[in-house]
């Protein structure tokens, strides 16, 4: 009989992101894991009864010394492989692992002075109270420190291939036919700007607590101290957290926030995807040489010649995955059953694996980035073949020239349509045909000299653009 994988130990990764991918998304394992969770939570926890007691919010109740506040905060900063072996066996006795975390904090006030005070510990706390702010914490840590730095490095990167591309023509294709020339430069630089936009609008996203109670009503709160401005503490707490307070909620935070958070990362996936295709369909055309040693390994099992493009590819997947996972974050997250139910507990915890392979296809398509060369001399093939596409830039002075009252220039798009559609035409041919127009000398001169490598237009200083956003 086989061997069952699953009690070999240490224990075998389910996922790829634990196992193959490990290296890539580990820095989300500070934010995104469930040994984060608990670790947000402590902060909470302890954040709270600090606050509390600082802001001498239940009378009779004394502040705490610099040394309390000291010891208070470590609990969080301690927790290692340790605490969490110990918080699991305590949830294992709990069945809960809000309170565990709530056991947790009053051992390691045991035999310290905050001892007699360890009742203040969670009070005034519903379980949704610690997890909307942790889960605030987590992922506004994960996405600012983890994903939105990794973002801004995938757009540095097409930012330098833009401007060192910036005036090497290439053939356009719309509809996948020969379109109006352009430079690689600026097509790169659309989804380099497209990025920056999405980097911008995640990067100001609001992130939403609260902390008022079973309800959201601050019930216990209100006969327990009437004296208390609960709002002004629950504000003032959220915000020392730095969060926005969200003033109107049921007994959960409505997690609105995090799917308009969800759906933008999705969105910039989704340009990535769309820029991971159209560089993929660019190696395939040639435009672009792929270095072997630094895509690694073979190239194909069979075929030796071949470099496979596989970063896009697995950045392509990898981004499929993620968006797929981002749009249930984000359909899901925004309803619960009246005043509660627990679907966003089990649904929140796998922002980690969306997140994740959203890293995952951004750390691949900058290696698949690294290792490419410009072939500016098969684009330059490219165009020296389609100067039928010059078709549009005749017709348009034809056209011009017309309006303005010169006489022989009917039908201009036509008579280009009839030399052009359907039809391959050379240097020569497309001379030939400006010469047998019949045009002002100077429109004439202008056309002669116009090849498809010079029928850029603005295309390369429209690259400058992306100095813009970054002034």
């Amino acid at each position: 009989m086989a061997h069952s994988f699953a009690d070999i130990t240490p224990q075998i990764a389910l996922t790829p992101l634990d196992g193959r991918y490990r290296a890539q998304v580990a820095p989300l394992v500070d934010h995104l894991s469930e040994a984060a969770l608990n670790r947000s939570r402590l902060v909470v926890e302890t954040e709270w009864m600090i606050h509390l007691l600082d802001q001498q919010v239940i009378p009779g109740l004394r502040t705490l010394t610099d040394d309390e506040r000291a010891l208070l905060r470590a609990i969080p900063e301690d927790f290692g492989a340790e605490g969490i072996a110990e918080h699991a066996e305590i949830e294992r006795e709990t069945v809960h692992d809000v309170k565990a975390v709530e056991y947790y904090i009053k051992r390691r006030l045991a035999g310290t002075s905050l001892e007699p005070l360890a009742e203040v510990v969670h009070i005034y706390c519903t379980s949704e109270d610690v997890n909307n702010l942790s889960y605030a914490l987590m992922v506004q840590g994960a996405v600012q420190q983890v994903w939105l730095p990794a973002l801004r490095e995938v757009i540095a990167d097409l930012t330098a291939l833009a401007h060192d591309a910036a005036e090497v023509p290439m053939l356009s294709r719309t509809h996948g036919q020969p379109a109006t020339p352009t430079t690689l430069g600026k097509e790169i630089a659309v989804f380099a700007y497209r990025l920056g936009r999405q980097e911008r609008r995640i990067s100001t996203d609001e992130v939403l607590g609260k902390i008022n109670g079973a309800t959201g009503t601050y019930a216990a709160h209100a006969v327990s101290v009437p004296s208390a401005d609960w709002e002004q503490v629950s504000r003032s707490f959220v915000e020392h957290l730095g969060l926005t307070w969200n003033p109107l909620t049921t007994q959960i935070e409505s997690h609105d926030w995090q799917a308009e958070i969800y759906a933008d990362v999705a969105r910039a996936g989704r340009i990535l995807h769309n820029l991971a295709t159209d560089v993929w369909t660019y190696i395939s055309m040639g435009y672009f040489r792929q270095r072997l040693s630094a895509q690694g390994g073979t190239g194909s099992s069979t075929m030796p010649h071949k470099v496979n493009p596989i970063r896009f590819e697995n950045a392509e997947a990898n981004l499929e995955i993620s968006g797929a996972l981002l749009d249930s974050l984000s359909q899901t997250l925004v309803t619960t059953r009246l005043q509660r139910d627990l679907t966003d507990s089990t649904t929140q915890r796998n922002i980690g694996p969306a997140l994740g392979h959203s890293l995952l296809a951004i750390a691949n398509l900058r290696k698949g980035l690294a290792g490419l060369d410009v072939d500016a001399d098969a684009m330059a093939a490219d165009l020296d073949g389609n100067w039928e596409v010059l078709g549009e830039a005749v017709q348009s002075v034809m056209r011009t020239l017309g309006v303005q009252g010169v006489p022989g220039l009917d039908n201009p798009y036509e008579r280009l349509k009839d030399l052009t559609r359907g039809h391959r035409v050379d240097g020569a041919g497309m001379r030939e045909f400006i010469e047998s127009l019949g045009l002002p000398a100077a429109e004439q001169e202008r056309l002669l000299a116009l090849s498809p490598h010079t029928y850029v237009g603005y295309a390369a200083q429209l690259v400058e653009h992306l100095d813009d956003t970054q002034a």
